[in-house]
């Protein structure tokens, strides 16, 4: 992808306030398909166990948290300990890394086998992340819809397509004024991973930004 081409998707989509940049193709599709072969079978998918209006229920989707060992997680009651790194995931956190001008010491993986499986409305907004996290998250297999809406205007909603390798990255605001989702869909649909990079603060540091 050439640098007119990226400053193009970049100035589209910053048409959503809060720094949220998309490069479609982002990662050359032999690349994408030779990483998405490699998680399939690599990676040690579960069911997670989420807490929804005071129930426990399984997540509709097949999920993995990698990272660095002390990248643990806490989302909707569950504490996620990190599983080691993958090897064909090394050299992608090296370039986004780069690209980003961000760290990341972990990855949530997300594998979407249908249609039916979906990610309802949420933000990223867990001490851990800090104030202004910044997310990559990087696309394999079958397009998706994902969806951004203003926690403060629900109706206002802005919708990226997601196709294999693209990127698309959430910085600034983006998480204390929006929230994301990835919806059912009836239609056939084939299989996606989802892999959303980012930055796990050290639990002392993350309660004293939360003020706790």
């Amino acid at each position: 992808m050439n640098e007119q081409t990226e400053r193009e998707d970049a100035a589209r989509a910053d048409a959503v306030p809060g720094s949220v940049c998309h490069w479609p193709g982002w990662l050359a599709a032999p690349d994408a398909d030779a990483l998405l072969h490699d998680l399939q079978q690599g990676v040690p998918w579960e069911v997670h166990r989420i807490r929804m209006f005071g129930r426990w229920v399984d997540s509709p989707r097949l999920s993995c948290w990698i990272g660095d060992p002390q990248a643990h997680y806490r989302y909707s009651g569950t504490d996620f300990v990190p599983h080691p790194w993958p090897a064909a995931l090394l050299p992608l956190r090296e370039r986004l890394q780069q690209r980003c001008g961000a760290r990341f010491n972990s990855v949530l993986a997300n594998r979407y086998r249908d249609g039916r499986d979906s990610m309802g409305w949420h933000s990223d907004d867990e001490p851990e992340l800090g104030t202004q996290p910044l997310i990559a998250s990087l696309s394999l297999g079958a397009a998706r819809r994902f969806l951004l809406r203003r926690r403060d205007d629900r109706a206002q909603v802005t919708e990226f397509m997601l196709g294999h390798g693209d990127l698309l990255v959430m910085a600034g605001d983006t998480q204390r004024h929006y929230q994301h989702a990835l919806p059912k869909t009836a239609r056939p649909m084939g299989e996606r991973i989802n892999l959303t990079f980012r930055w796990i603060a050290a639990p002392a540091a993350a309660s004293h930004r939360a003020g706790r």
